[in-house]
């Protein structure tokens, strides 16, 4: 039997630091768009919302070919609301709306447009082969290994939480130590209504390049990711 998929992207309005961030201009499109874009490329998807707070946003995204089926209340919408909240609040409106349920829901996060098709695809085989808790995507850091996080006790440095060996070059810190991308959270329908996003022990990274990975919250993310973008469509 086949496996469903719904694509669930989020976009508040309310960021601060770049001021209506998720539609913000990134070389003549949308922010949102570029996530839009692969979202319906990859060809995963039984269906594909957007759930925003912002009438303004909802038409856009409309406008792209995505369904905004209900605006997301302001309490889910703050910057201090939880993403796992506003999803399971979206997931089981939209079923009830539709009368229909899926087995795995993905959310796609706007924020990191450097994402493809291929890796939808490929976290969605990893899902459906496998029915783990939650397919997340990973990245590999070397100059921030956890191996060099320090803390500061009465003044001296002291090891955080790993035992550093004097003079040991980046590339020769084990084991290879991965971030959470803020890139693409997949998950089973039963986890998310528990309000489970990620973070149990069947939980499977998906490893993403690091020129496919950049997260946008500051401006400098942003003329970053304009430059990156240019150049791949280049």
């Amino acid at each position: 039997m086949n496996k469903s998929f719904l694509c669930i992207i989020l976009a508040r309005s309310g960021s601060k630091t770049i001021k209506d961030k998720n539609i913000t201009q990134i070389n003549g499109k949308p922010l949102i768009w570029y996530t839009i874009k692969e979202a319906i490329s990859s060809k995963v998807f039984e269906d594909i919302i957007v759930s925003t707070d912002s009438k303004k946003y909802a038409k856009i995204c409309k406008n792209f070919g995505v369904s905004v089926p209900f605006l997301r209340p302001k309490y889910l919408s703050t910057g201090k609301s939880k993403a796992v909240d506003a999803l399971k609040y979206t997931l089981r409106k939209f079923e009830k709306t539709n009368n229909k349920k899926y087995d795995f829901i993905m959310e796609l996060m706007c924020t990191n447009p450097l994402k493809t098709a291929g890796d939808i695809q490929n976290v969605a085989k990893i899902q459906k082969k496998t029915n783990a808790d939650s397919v997340i995507a990973v990245h590999r850091v070397e100059d921030g290994h956890p191996i060099r996080a320090k803390k500061i006790v009465n003044g001296k440095i002291r090891d955080f939480c790993m035992k550093e060996t004097p003079e040991t070059h980046r590339q020769d810190l084990k084991p290879n130590a991965y971030f959470r991308s803020g890139s693409i959270y997949s998950m089973t329908r039963k986890n998310l209504l528990k309000g489970i996003r990620y973070g149990t022990k069947d939980s499977i990274a998906y490893i993403l390049p690091k020129h496919r990975v950049i997260n946008i919250d500051e401006k400098l993310d942003l003329e970053f990711a304009k430059f990156l973008i240019e150049k791949n469509e280049n």
